[in-house]
């Protein structure tokens, strides 16, 4: 049996009346979580959340229910309106701009804070929350400066307050869907019909999660079933089971973090060795961790369950063998595909999709080349001059934090170059 949602902000202004296992529930902590808003969870069956929403005319039917200090009431229909409920900033102050980011995990930010300190007028789009997958990480520790590790969440507030100090504008929830090239720069399309120019765009819109792609495990999601948001499930996990899919870094770092609530953690991994994917640091953290047990070989092939997860079926991909576990929880770790689907075919891309830029464009197959200038590209230009690319979006790059912030910061010093030109 799962434990009941824990109130872990005594103080906090508000309140969540929302089944635990509602997937529009998860979609509100998870929001709620990852921007950093205090909140009290009750359940609508417990005497609380019952006295709430009768009190204000709601029903069980009716949740999830946001319920403020002052009175106000929400049923959120999507993440822009409880954005702007809650009070983020969700609207540009301008429609025009130096440099436009898309996209506010590391490289994103990096290259906020860059902008706009150099003195030039930034806005950056982020959709979900600031911190990108990086936030969503329980322990940064090969990060430069931080010899005992440094949490997502801490990283991703200190670089908020360090771009906004120097003025760069941080738009939550707006999703660009479109861009395009005009006469005195670019102009970004978002999906709610707003339009922004910039001179000049920097694509950091990062990488979208893999899912497991197993119809009876997708019925779970949000029911049991998670994608990369160890940070925010951790707390109702206490004293429970959790199994963890996939074996790269991402993964080990979910592995330590439950491990100091979980009473088990069993990660599940495909290939042969923790090796094939993982910093070595990490594998011997988890070897050093009695409550951690690593299966490899192993794969994920059925769930079942009534209202939430409740069973797993596990094959061994050597031999074949097939066994049904009791679980309440998986996180998956499977890694990511480019969110470049926003992008036209202007844009050049490898065959997993990521963005060629500079030097890259060249591997590009055919005589046509896609790159359009007779100057030779920028090192992060994409094929669309004056559009650069950085972190996670771009091929060839190192999935690494440290490094999706190095080529958010340059891209700012090639941005300057190109405006000069």
């Amino acid at each position: 049996m799962a434990p009941t949602p824990r109130d872990e902000h005594d103080g906090a202004e508000l309140t969540v009346v929302a089944d635990m296992w509602s997937p529009a529930c998860t979609v509100i902590r998870t929001f709620l979580a990852r921007n950093e808003i205090a909140c009290r969870w009750v359940q609508p069956t417990d005497q609380a959340g019952r006295e709430l929403l009768t009190d204000h005319g709601f029903t069980v039917a009716d949740t999830p229910v946001l319920f403020g200090s002052d009175g106000r009431t929400l049923r959120p229909t999507d993440e822009e309106q409880l954005a702007q409920w809650v009070g983020l900033h969700t609207k540009p102050t301008s429609d025009s701009y130096d440099l436009l980011i898309v996209g506010g995990g590391p490289a994103g930010m990096a290259a906020a804070l860059y902008g706009a300190s150099e003195g030039l007028r930034t806005i950056l789009l982020e959709r979900w929350a600031i911190g990108g997958q990086a936030g969503l990480s329980s322990s940064i520790q090969n990060y430069l400066g931080f010899p005992d590790g440094i949490s997502g969440s801490d990283l991703t507030d200190r670089a908020r307050r360090q771009a906004c100090k120097f003025g760069a504008e941080l738009v939550i929830s707006l999703r660009a869907d479109h861009l395009r090239p005009t006469d005195h720069g670019f102009a970004v399309h978002c999906t709610d019909g707003i339009t922004i120019t910039a001179r000049s765009v920097i694509v950091a819109s990062g990488a979208t999660f893999r899912t497991l792609d197993i119809p009876s495990v997708d019925k779970f999601n949000g029911r049991g079933v998670f994608y990369f948001s160890a940070l925010t499930e951790a707390p109702l996990c206490s004293g429970s089971d959790v199994y963890i899919v996939g074996g790269a870094n991402s993964a080990g770092q979910a592995a330590v973090y439950f491990a100091s609530c979980a009473r088990r953690v069993i990660m599940l991994v495909r290939a042969d060795s923790l090796a094939v994917e993982m910093s070595t640091y990490l594998i011997e953290q988890i070897e050093a961790i009695p409550a951690i047990e690593v299966r490899t070989g192993v794969e994920v092939v059925d769930a079942s369950g009534d209202t939430h997860l409740e069973h797993l079926t596990l094959r061994d991909r050597t031999t074949g063998a097939v066994e049904q576990v009791p679980a309440t929880w998986l996180f998956a770790f499977i890694g990511a595909d480019p969110a470049t689907e926003w992008l036209d075919g202007s844009f050049a891309r490898d065959d997993r999709g990521y963005l060629l830029t500079g030097p890259d464009i060249a591997i590009v197959d055919g005589s046509d080349s896609p790159w359009p200038l007779s100057r030779p590209p920028l090192h992060l230009e994409t094929t669309v001059p004056g559009v650069f690319a950085a972190g996670d979006v771009r091929a060839f790059n190192g999935h690494r934090v440290a490094g999706a912030v190095g080529e958010g910061s340059m891209a700012v010093m090639l941005v300057h170059k190109f405006l000069g030109d």
